[in-house]
């Protein structure tokens, strides 16, 4: 599933973000949701979120628990 639907997101899934300063390389870095920031449905570049470990990013892909 991609990140790109607010949807499909929730606090507790585990996913893998691209940060601002990856962006350029796309390093992903996985993690589990604790909050969500983007208030839009859907955004085309990802939701962005913050994770448990207090990293902030947009969702590039959610994982199967």
């Amino acid at each position: 599933m991609d990140g790109t639907n607010r949807a499909n997101i929730k606090a507790g899934t585990r996913v893998m973000i691209v940060q601002k300063q990856d962006q350029r390389t796309g390093k992903l870095t996985e993690g589990i949701v604790q909050d969500i920031l983007t208030n839009s449905p859907i955004h085309p570049r990802g939701i962005k979120v913050r994770l448990s470990s207090g990293l902030v990013g947009r969702v590039q892909q959610i994982l199967e628990n």
